[in-house]
């Protein structure tokens, strides 16, 4: 296994493509010719993967990720965040039982939790006897969840060019009481997401680039402009549609999974009740 040869596209054309969409490159000609290095075809190389081989990750993997996760902007240099290594199968498997049953969880070798942790400087207000005033406002709890996914995204950028592949999981969120208990995480620290880590399993496993909204939909110009964005999401159902074909998948069109997801409220798995868990896990947020 070559820990050291990321696994990325070949020329810009064929990222562009992978990532927008052949089809949809002709109908708004995609993005103009710009600058472009390893780095960046990498980032466009990008997908989720949800099937992993047991083999370990390289001695010293991990330090290298919060390396690289700590190389990440941070407000303030608060650095309001923590990470959690989990190897043990008996967690994992709980983990993924809380995700509803995701069971690469159980496969990758190494898990990680990204916290949004408020605990530590809660500590160094008790420690140096100073009330932090700004600590229960909702623009905290913000930046400690944002500093916790630049710091992640940085890992998954670092542990792409090094051969592995990731996926998120944001069902830790479904039950963040439990995640906490079964991590000893301590008050006013929470779980934002997790973290799927290893070798793909084979290629079925590590599918392929997810196309993604045209830019025209997302960049706007001096002022925000959603006047061709029934146009333009059209031409992207059409692209997700066939993608959704090539992969079975049930929502054919981006729109449709839209709907799925933002229609009942069932489909947020728990998640509506996270202001009253925020409150068990020891957070005051005004």
């Amino acid at each position: 296994m070559d820990s050291l040869a990321p696994a990325t596209t070949g020329t810009k054309a064929e990222a562009l493509a992978q990532r927008y969409g052949a089809d949809a490159l002709k109908d708004w000609q995609g993005p103009p010719a710009g600058p472009w290095n390893e780095t960046i075809a990498l980032m466009l190389d990008h997908r989720s993967v949800r099937g992993y081989k047991p083999d370990p990750v390289p001695p010293g993997t991990l330090e290298t990720l919060i390396a690289a996760a700590q190389s990440a902007a941070t407000s303030s240099n608060m650095q309001w965040w923590s990470a959690i290594a989990i190897t043990d199968p008996d967690k994992k498997k709980v983990l993924a039982e809380i995700a509803g049953g995701q069971k690469h969880i159980e496969q990758c070798p190494l898990y990680i939790a990204w916290v949004a942790d408020m605990s530590r400087n809660a500590r160094i207000s008790e420690a140096e006897k100073t009330d932090f005033e700004c600590m229960p406002w909702l623009e905290t709890f913000m930046v400690a969840c944002i500093d916790a996914a630049l710091a992640a995204q940085n890992a998954v950028v670092a542990a792409q060019s090094i051969g592995l592949r990731t996926v998120y999981i944001g069902a830790m969120r479904n039950d963040p009481v439990r995640v906490a208990e079964l991590l000893g995480l301590p008050p006013q620290s929470f779980v934002v997401f997790g973290l799927c880590v290893g070798y793909a399993a084979d290629n079925k496993a590590e599918g392929e680039v997810k196309p993604r909204l045209p830019q025209s939909i997302v960049l706007h110009h001096e002022r925000y402009d959603a006047a061709q964005e029934t146009a333009r999401r059209t031409t992207y159902d059409a692209e997700m549609s066939k993608f959704s074909a090539r992969h079975e998948l049930q929502a054919a069109t981006w729109t449709q999974r839209v709907l799925n997801r933002l229609g009942p409220l069932k489909s947020m798995n728990g998640r509506e009740t996270i202001r009253a868990s925020l409150k068990k896990l020891g957070f005051e947020i005004k």
